[in-house]
Formats: C-alpha cells, structure tokens, sequence
C-alpha cells in the first residue's frame, strides 16, 4: 500500500478586511512557512478576478496551499516550531481560518 499526499488548503479572513499591510503581514508570515522540510509546492494567493458565480466563494483574503508527501509528513508541520510561531506571530491578522486537507482520489 502506498502513502497518499497531502494538498493543505488554508484561508484567511483578515481581521482588518481593508489592510493591505496586514494582507502583506500575513503572506510574508505564510512565506515562513516554505523553511519547514516536510512543506512542498508552498503557494500564496488571493481571490482570483473571475466573475462572480453563485460557486465560487471569494470572500477570503489570503490563501495558501501546500503539498506533503504523506499524513505523517503534514503531523510533523503541525507541531514544527517554524508553524507554531506562524501562529503565534500573525493570528491577529485574522478572523477566520478555515482548511481543506485533500488527498488523491485515484
């Protein structure tokens, strides 16, 4: 049996929805996060400018998506130091957090 990946989805609702220096605060806090060995494929974003559909949910910040190389793998950047000050250092900038752990389906 093999080990799948892990696609970590993460979004940010700001605290200060109007902030672009809280906005730049948490994505250079997220860029941190690229130092942890387990994190793969790190990817920072923002609501893309498409059109409005009654689908798309664009009323987050901040994202960012990464990629391990197993569950085990996304256990360890849960409790690694470098996330842990992440956390400690840029959770004011947020209300919300909400996340999508996916795995391969094939």
């Amino acid at each position: 049996m093999t080990t799948q990946s892990i696609r970590h989805l993460a979004f940010f609702w700001l605290a200060n929805s109007d902030s672009a220096e809280d906005r730049a605060k948490l994505a250079a806090g997220l860029e941190t996060l690229r130092a942890i060995p387990e994190v793969h494929d790190l990817h920072i974003g923002m609501p893309g400018a498409t059109a409005p559909r009654p689908v798309v949910d664009s009323s987050w910040h901040v994202s960012e998506a990464m990629t391990f190389d197993s569950p085990a793998a996304e256990a360890v950047y849960q409790v690694h130091p470098i996330h842990k000050a992440f956390i400690a250092e840029c959770g004011h900038l947020w209300s919300r957090v909400l996340i999508y752990d996916l795995a391969d389906f094939f």
